[in-house]
């Protein structure tokens, strides 16, 4: 969201695959035929690639990092280590590593590595800076029920808010609708670098997810437009959609097995539905209270789909055991509580009693400027949890705001640690990066220097920010 006031009290939006076969993103490799052949032309749309990724890997020499501090974020903190990025994939970390030939050799003396930053919870491009009405596009707030819609078709690549992510450390996100709807419409899970379309951004073989709302954001939105105006009419919403959705589900189901007669009628609500049902696509439910979302729990009991994730859960200490023994992880904000009336009972130790729960917590922004310091959002949940006596280590906290995200977006098998064959997202600190005085000096989005600190060649701009020059001194 762009600031908690107008999104979350004056809009009510803030977050304060086809039926016919599994959702896939396409092969980054493959391109589109030149031209469409006469089979193609015959066959229907549902078998045809659904806005595939066109992200290329940027070419980049081997890296290698040497005596900087190394935060795995897989249980090792390397005092004087180094690490080797070759053909974006890291090839080797610990204290003594061999420079591949050709190697671009970096000094980390002094410096910290860490996995680049993950925000599984961000509105940039879909609520653009400058912040105006015509770039207010992360909510069809037109029914309360529009899992027809994607984000990657409002997503703008040239919101001059990235860079600035870019330059916090981030390298991936999941761009969501807003929460205006109990069922908002799919996410979109991206590689932060500079491009001209949202498809070059779009991390390949990520898997959607689904945006849900429960509580105060749906029933004040469509309370005075034909409801749902209370909470048990926010679940009897969830309720009817699903159950359509596994009426087309068997429809289809049965179509494919013996392709008897017409396809069903394809319906772009019901088949992301259905594919939520299938397990394809996975659900990011924004709840705040503690009884809403053991609620949801119930009802994706009920219909037999897991919630991935609980976004903002601000309550979600309260039932830590209880989430913990689903398997679904919190995606909570450090401190931000208060704002609305089920914003009340947030406290400073909800990341860390999640994990002394044996949870799965971890740090989002819903914010672009919250995204642009991440690390020290981790640090204060951190140091909350520490003063309160809950023993959460560097490790525990790094992991908050990179391999936890991975897993809430399905990507934790290649991303959110620094360990050799996982993708070479890598940032370089100034220092410790749980202290405020430390900034990103180099980020490396699958082993290409996307960002340098102290090179504006590599300070990447968007033609919105064209025309003006930064201050002598100033990254910006």
């Amino acid at each position: 969201m762009r600031n908690p006031v107008y999104l979350l009290v004056a809009l009510g939006i803030g977050c304060a695959s086809a039926g016919a076969r599994r959702t896939e993103t396409a092969n980054p490799a493959a391109r589109p035929p030149a031209s469409v052949s006469q089979a193609a032309a015959e066959s229907a749309s549902v078998d045809r690639a659904q806005y595939p990724s066109t992200y290329r890997r940027h070419p980049n020499p081997p890296v290698l990092i040497r005596n900087a501090i190394v935060m795995t974020a897989a249980g090792q903190e390397i005092r004087n280590g180094s690490i080797v990025l070759q053909d974006g994939r890291i090839v080797a970390v610990g204290e003594k590593v061999d420079a591949p030939a050709g190697a671009v050799v970096v000094d980390g003396t002094g410096k910290y590595l860490t996995p680049g930053l993950i925000d599984d919870h961000s509105h940039l491009g879909v609520y653009a800076a400058p912040g105006t009405d015509a770039e207010s596009d992360g909510n069809e707030a037109t029914n309360p029920i529009t899992a027809e819609v994607w984000a990657e078709h409002s997503f703008w690549p040239q919101d001059p808010q990235i860079p600035l992510a870019i330059a916090g450390g981030i390298t991936t996100i999941q761009a969501l609708p807003g929460s205006a709807n109990l069922i908002g419409g799919r996410s979109a899970i991206l590689k932060l670098i500079p491009a001209r379309t949202v498809q070059e951004m779009k991390f390949p073989g990520a898997r959607y997810g689904l945006k849900m709302a429960c509580g105060e954001n749906p029933k004040r939105v469509y309370g005075r437009r034909g409801g749902p105006s209370t909470r048990m009419g926010n679940m009897a919403g969830y309720r009817s959609a699903f159950s359509q959705a596994e009426a087309y589900r068997r429809k289809w189901d049965t179509w494919n097995k013996d392709k008897k007669g017409d396809p069903p009628e394809r319906n772009l609500r019901l088949e992301t539905l259905a594919e939520v049902l299938r397990g394809n696509i996975y659900v990011q439910n924004h709840c705040y209270r503690a009884d809403e979302m053991a609620q949801m729990v119930d009802l994706a009991h009920e219909f037999g789909f897991k919630i991935r994730s609980f976004h903002h859960a601000v309550e979600s200490y309260k039932i830590a055991d209880l989430l913990a023994k689903e398997g679904t992880s919190v995606s909570v904000w450090a401190d931000w509580w208060g704002f609305k009336e089920e914003a009340m009972d947030g406290i400073q130790q909800n990341a860390a009693l999640n994990q002394q729960a044996g949870g799965r917590p971890l740090i989002h922004s819903d914010s672009p400027s919250g995204i642009q310091r991440l690390n020290q959002e981790a640090a204060k949940a951190m140091y909350a949890g520490q003063r309160a006596g809950i023993p959460i280590t560097r490790d525990q906290a790094l992991r908050w705001i990179t391999v936890n995200p991975a897993w809430t977006l399905g990507l934790d098998s290649i991303v959110g640690t620094l360990e050799p064959g996982k993708m070479a997202d890598v940032v370089v600190w100034s220092g410790d990066p749980f202290s405020v005085y430390t900034k990103a000096v180099q980020v490396y989005n699958e082993g290409w220097l996307v960002y340098d600190r102290n090179d504006p060649a590599h300070q990447p701009r968007t033609d919105f920010e064209l025309g003006q020059v930064p201050a002598a001194g100033s990254d910006r």
